[in-house]
């Protein structure tokens, strides 16, 4: 079988139908159907069923993209063999994160990698929907994500997850409320609150829901930002209260953040990569820093 059809087959998975999949793959849609009957042809079985105007696996095609991905890691793992005498690791690796994280762990994570040398980081910022960042690895070599620290899915099967940190998630509230001197919040407290959230499928909203629930009230969004320093923005000028990233907040001199009691607000940062992508020596060492500047923000 060919391994570049392989890999088509599990970016059809991955990306949810084929003209996705020829979008990470720099291929045409058509190229994209052909290999996937040429790989059906060496099978023997049909990989593929149509389901209305799309396209997805069948039970067959599923158990070979599984089986592709262990040929992705045994290939991976035989390059780094060989890599292994070739000195220190070189290349560059891809990161990708949602902006706040960018914001916190970037800057430094680019210094350390640069000390090192031979290895080139090229970053961007992509924050989606948690369904939506497993298939980011198929675009970039790590996908720094984020999700509900206390219950709610994972990030599904077909990714390996490093865990970075847990990051409390406070109540900010504008320098001048009575609520700025109080050494900790109560669900209760915020009842009747403007709230200043995030868009619906995104981790900090998840969390605002479970906070609704131990308060007894719904909370009445009356925005929904998902930029942060925005977000601090408007609730310095006092247009509501907010939901913030403990350790990413961007210290608005007009904003304090204020912890929560009587529930666990927080959300897990972790970095998301591909099985077979984890095998590559420069992944490792860029993966190595995240970890370690990940813990030193913890330790503050």
């Amino acid at each position: 079988m060919d391994v570049r059809a392989l890999e088509t087959l599990r970016a059809v998975r991955s990306q949810g139908g084929v003209t996705a999949a020829a979008a990470v793959l720099h291929l045409t849609p058509s190229a994209v159907s052909q290999q996937l009957a040429a790989l059906a042809r060496d099978a023997g079985v049909p990989l593929t069923e149509r389901v209305g105007r799309g396209l997805r696996l069948t039970a067959a095609g599923q158990a070979l993209a599984d089986a592709a991905v262990d040929v992705a890691v045994a290939l991976e793992r035989a390059r780094a063999a060989c890599a292994a005498w070739a000195g220190s690791p070189t290349g560059t690796v891809r990161v990708s994160a949602f902006q706040s994280a960018a914001w916190m762990l970037l800057p430094d994570l680019l210094t350390r990698v640069g000390a090192i040398g031979g290895i080139t980081v090229e970053c961007a910022d992509e924050d989606v929907a948690q369904d939506a960042f497993a298939a980011l690895t198929d675009r970039h070599d790590v996908v720094v994500a984020h999700r509900p620290a206390e219950g709610g899915p994972g990030w599904g099967e077909g990714v390996a997850v490093v865990p970075l940190l847990r990051e409390p998630l406070d109540v900010a509230v504008p320098a001048s409320s009575p609520l700025a001197g109080r050494a900790a919040l109560d669900p209760g407290d915020l009842a009747g609150a403007d709230w200043i959230a995030v868009r619906e499928g995104f981790p900090v909203a998840r969390v605002l829901a479970d906070v609704a629930a131990r308060s007894g009230a719904t909370p009445r969004v009356v925005q929904r930002i998902n930029d942060f320093h925005v977000v601090e923005a408007l609730v310095a000028a006092g247009h509501g209260v907010a939901l913030l990233p403990r350790y990413s907040s961007g210290g608005h001199p007009g904003v304090r953040l204020v912890p929560l009691t009587g529930v666990r607000a927080g959300r897990q940062v972790d970095a998301l990569v591909r099985p077979d992508v984890a095998q590559r020596r420069v992944v490792a060492v860029v993966l190595g820093d995240l970890v370690a500047l990940a813990e030193d923000v913890a330790r503050g």
